[in-house]
């Protein structure tokens, strides 16, 4: 039993990283900002792998932060 809630943990992280990647593409910003988004992403999707309960709260920072329009400013 313990297993199919682990496995239903990982799909709805699966689930909501796909979400993410989906907004940051969609996002009308320049290429160095989409880029350092692509790049957290990444690094929660790393840390879903050893760390499921930190890479779901890091995820849900993520997006409250794109919910907020809180985002990267691109370097110069």
């Amino acid at each position: 039993m313990e297993h199919d809630g682990q496995l239903e943990l990982y799909t709805a992280v699966a689930n909501q990283l796909k979400e993410a990647h989906a907004r940051v593409r969609a996002l009308q910003v320049p290429e160095g900002v989409r880029m350092a988004l692509t790049r957290k992403l990444l690094v929660i999707t790393a840390a879903a792998k050893h760390d499921l309960a930190d890479a779901t709260r890091r995820l849900e920072r993520f997006m409250a932060d794109l919910d907020a329009g809180r985002v990267p400013e691109e370097e110069r």
